[in-house]
Formats: C-alpha cells, structure tokens, sequence
C-alpha cells in the first residue's frame, strides 16, 4: 500500500447495536468450578454482551445500519454493503444481499461478504473507502457484525461476545462527520487463530495469540501509519485498539505512550467482551460519540490470521448536527443478566 492520502471520502454517519442480554465472568467462572477472581485479573473483563435466540449477525448487522441511517435527514443512496464477519448464518448465501433489502435500499447496490478473523470489518472500511474515493459510488455501508462462537469451557468463553457496527462512507463534505487522511495495513501468515470448515468452534494457540500476532501486527500497523502521516501518539485525541481482552491494549497502549484519556471513550472491552468484527468499530462508534471537530482519531483493528487495518480520521464540524440516537453508553447501560443456562439455551438456539 502507497502513501495515498484520501481527499473525498470520510464517515457520513455511524451505528453501533448491543444486545441487551449480559453475563457475568463470575457466572461463567462459578459454572467451571474456576475461580472468577483471578480470571477477571487475567483478562481485565467484568461481563459480556450475549446476543438473543433471534440476535444473529445479520440481524445485528441490520440494527446498526438502522441506526446509523437513522441519524441522517434523508435516506442516503447506498452503491455497496460489506459486511465482515466470523458468523455469518449461510456458508452460501449474502449477509450483505439480506442487509441491503432489509434496509430497502434497491437493487442496485454490490454487495459482498468478508472474512478476516476480527479485523473483517475494517477490511470493508478500506473496500468502501477505496469505491466512494474512485467515483464508484457516492455512499457505501461497511459492517462489522458477529455472533461470536467459543466452545464451552474454553479460554475464549470468558470473552467472545455478540455486538454490530455500521458506517456509512461517502464523498459529500457537507455531511461529512470524519474525513478518512490515510490507511495501510500490516498482513503476514501467522496461524494463531482457526476454525476449518464445518467446525462449530474456533481452535487457538494459547499465550501464541499475543506476542508474534497481536502486538506484532498492531503496533506495525500503529507505526506505519504515523509515520507515512507524519505524525506522533500526542496528535490523536481518541486511539482505539481492537480488544481481544482488556490486557493486550494496555500493553500496546504502555509501549506507544497511549494514555489513558486517549483510550477512555473506545475502551468497551470490560463491559461488552470481545465481538470479533465488530469489536473495534463498536469502540470508534464510542469515541465518535465524544468527539469535537478537530480531533484526530487512530483506529486499529486487529484480524488472527493475521493482519492490522490502521486509519486516521478527523473529525469535521458537522459532527455537531448529526442527530445523537442510542449512543454507545447508553447501550452498555441497557442490560439483563441470564444465568449460565440461560446463556447456553440462547446460544443453542441461535447455532442449532
């Protein structure tokens, strides 16, 4: 990827969607006969968010987008929908196909389904960003949604969670709410993370998930692109780091002088678990929420596999007249507690 520098494409508007059901790490923990103490230490998680018996990707991928079209005066014309993600209902069949005349938006729209472990979302950032930039289309939707699947009893368990974002991309300027400046990425064959086909749950490498996938593709990717910026940690207002748990971003956040502030607004790991595709979208919905026009925000993702998506975006002052409708904050509020069994039941039901 070349130091391309984008000149007319940014984010127009934006979805984040949580289901309501929560379980605690407690709950879990206490079902296993491990102790939830030190498992809360370890991963730096308190609960997370459980999708419903009906709450599958599509269906979260369609709430966010709602939403974020909600937000804006009128219904925009949307030229493409891309939707990443680790769960999608059909081997054969579109997620994005079913978004788009959920949303109905028309047919004539190019629609595609992404995979990329945790980072398949931003992989459709980048698709969108690169049409709306081209002249392809003047809009496009890019998803990140999942269902996160973990076999009972694992490490993953404690983590892997349900949540959506949406984002709209396009070219007006007087709509615009965050001009897209640059992004790269940092991609290698790195065989942390897997599930084959046909397999209900992922397989992992253990602590092999961190040191040569993670941190070596995030702080690469983190790097590279303020460099090719020519800027600093200091210039960004709002760093959002993909959450795997609450640990791994404060190690990156230690080692690229990230302070606290600067992670505060994206940081939903403790209180939403990991969502996969959506995990790190979810986050720049949050710091989009705070945002004052001006600002500089740093988004990394993050994809087992493996690879990092970097972007920087910064905020316009048409960030003061989108419409505020269920900001992030309030979503996390938002929550029912189910006991273990009742969590094993919806997740069941919505992979049966």
């Amino acid at each position: 990827m070349n130091n391309y520098k984008f000149k007319q494409t940014g984010i127009i508007s934006y979805g984040a969607y949580i289901p309501k059901y929560r379980i605690t790490i407690n709950e879990i923990a206490t079902n296993w006969h491990k102790d939830p103490t030190v498992i809360m230490k370890g991963l730096g998680i308190i609960e997370k968010a459980v999708p419903a018996t009906t709450d599958d990707t599509i269906s979260l991928a369609v709430n966010a987008s709602k939403i974020a079209i909600s937000k804006l005066a009128e219904k925009p014309l949307i030229g493409a929908v891309y939707t990443g993600s680790e769960s999608h209902p059909y081997a054969v069949k579109s997620t994005s196909a079913i978004v788009g005349e959920a949303l109905g938006i028309g047919n004539n729209f190019t629609a595609a389904d992404l995979e990329f472990a945790c980072k398949a979302g931003t992989a459709g950032m980048q698709i969108v960003a690169g049409m709306v930039e081209s002249g392809m289309i003047d809009n496009g939707l890019a998803i990140g949604a999942d269902t996160a699947q973990s076999k009972p009893g694992d490490a993953l368990e404690y983590s892997a969670s349900a949540a959506s974002a949406a984002y709209l991309m396009g070219s007006n300027k007087t709509e615009m709410i965050a001009e897209l400046i640059l992004t790269v990425s940092f991609t290698s064959d790195t065989p942390d993370f897997w599930r084959r086909e046909n397999q209900k749950y992922p397989s992992h490498a253990g602590r092999f998930t961190g040191e040569p996938s993670y941190f070596k593709h995030i702080i690469s990717a983190a790097k590279e692109i303020m460099s090719r910026a020519a800027m600093n940690i200091t210039d960004f207002s709002h760093v959002i780091l993909h959450m795997p748990n609450a640990k791994f971003p404060q190690i990156v956040a230690q080692q690229l002088k990230i302070s606290e502030k600067q992670l505060e607004a994206g940081f939903i790991v403790p209180y939403l678990g990991n969502s996969y595709s959506a995990c790190s979208m979810v986050g720049l919905s949050g710091a989009l929420d705070v945002a004052k026009p001006g600002e500089y925000i740093l988004l990394c993702s993050y994809g087992s596999g493996s690879g990092s998506d970097a972007f920087i975006f910064k905020v316009t002052d048409n960030i003061n007249q989108l419409k505020i409708l269920q900001p992030l904050s309030e979503q996390i509020k938002h929550k029912q507690y189910l006991t273990y069994s009742q969590y094993l039941f919806n997740l069941n039901q919505l992979f049966k």
